[in-house]
């Protein structure tokens, strides 16, 4: 069951909230206790009130509520300390909506013992990815991270809006893009070809994905682009790839969020939509106010499936109109005009992968 509607609004990047920044004494963090999409979870003052400034927000309402006051303080935390707050463990999640408050580590202007999160799952307890490390530090980030899981008060909380995530507030504040640009992957040096192309053909296709894009990829190879699998690559080799290229595909996904804090006006990106959804919205938003790209989306399917009972348009599967792909991009020079027609994926394809387990969605006007 949602909460009531909150006191305050969405975060706003062009002002409010989401640029404050509050500093509060022996505040109560709070994590959540359940795995559920919206928790009782967060910051208490020291009097008991609900900092409502640092809720996590997604679109229009808060994911995060005011909890109660717990029965137990499991700890004191002496110093000052960032708070961050959720901790995604999923790739995409965590690059948007993980990151959002850092800026504060730099606009604070003060000196400080370590960084705050909350875990988003409980059951993952304090678990902190090498990955999520390695991110840090690309941020110039030297401080200790810890991820609380029992009710903590803390002398000093440094309590910065949230500045970036899903929603209106994908186009980043300009504090955020600010402390991006200024310290993500700086020391990083381009190295790669000049054509790429992002793939999900490893991560398999029970969580959604296009059909056909081995197909896809081994003419993409044809007109000159390395076939690239981010997952298989530790993140300096993906940012090393992503400044490198002049012209870049990917299939529809997260892969192009850690490019939107990396990427130049002047290069040239396109996705190819596997779902219809306004996450890519969200994709095309973050890389236009972060990157100045106008990212291509290129939605040319065949059909679309859903999972039989599944409403999660995440994990459809999409067939890739092949022509109907080469022809878009041509159009937009990212391959050469006057290529030969590609071929088209079968039904007897389609048919071994999707078997009895996928109904055909209906298309969205």
């Amino acid at each position: 069951m949602l909460a009531e509607a909150p006191a305050q609004d969405k975060p706003d990047p062009t002002g409010g909230w989401a640029q404050s920044l509050e500093t509060l004494q022996d505040a109560v963090v709070v994590p959540p206790v359940e795995s559920a999409f919206q928790q009782p979870a967060g910051i208490l003052r020291a009097d008991g009130s609900y900092c409502d400034t640092g809720a996590f927000w997604r679109n229009h309402r808060p994911l995060t509520t005011a909890p109660a006051a717990p029965d137990r303080i499991a700890e004191t935390l002496p110093g000052r300390w960032l708070w961050a707050g959720v901790l995604w463990v999923h790739f995409g999640h965590f690059l948007v909506e993980s990151t959002g408050r850092l800026w504060g580590i730099e606009a604070a202007k003060q000196a400080f013992d370590g960084i705050l999160y909350m875990p988003k799952r409980p059951a993952r307890g304090d678990e902190i990815a090498g990955w999520q490390r390695a991110f840090w530090e690309m941020c110039g980030i030297d401080l200790p991270v810890r991820v609380l899981t029992e009710p903590a008060r803390v002398e000093e909380l440094v309590v910065p809006g949230q500045g970036f995530g899903l929603g209106d507030i994908i186009s980043g504040t300009p504090a955020f893009r600010s402390y991006m640009a200024g310290h993500f992957a700086r020391g990083i040096a381009p190295d790669g070809p000049e054509r790429l192309y992002l793939s999900r053909s490893k991560l398999g296709l029970s969580k959604g994905g296009l059909i056909g894009e081995t197909r896809l990829e081994e003419q993409l190879t044809q007109h000159g682009y390395e076939i690239f699998h981010p997952q298989d690559h530790d993140l300096p080799t993906q940012i090393a790839r992503y400044k490198a290229a002049k012209q870049v595909v990917a299939a529809e996904g997260s892969a192009l969020h850690l490019f939107g804090f990396v990427g130049r006006p002047e290069q040239q990106v396109a996705t190819i939509l596997r779902r219809q959804s306004g996450a890519t919205d969200q994709i095309a938003e973050h890389l236009r106010s972060f990157c100045g790209i106008e990212m291509a989306q290129i939605e040319r399917l065949q059909r679309i499936f859903r999972k039989k009972g599944g409403h999660k348009k995440r994990h459809d599967l999409g067939v890739i109109h092949m022509d109907g792909v080469r022809e878009e991009l041509a159009a937009r020079g990212f391959i050469a005009d006057g290529a030969a027609p590609w071929d088209k994926i079968r039904w007897n394809e389609v048919r071994r992968v999707i078997g009895d387990r996928y109904e055909p969605r209906k298309r969205e006007d």
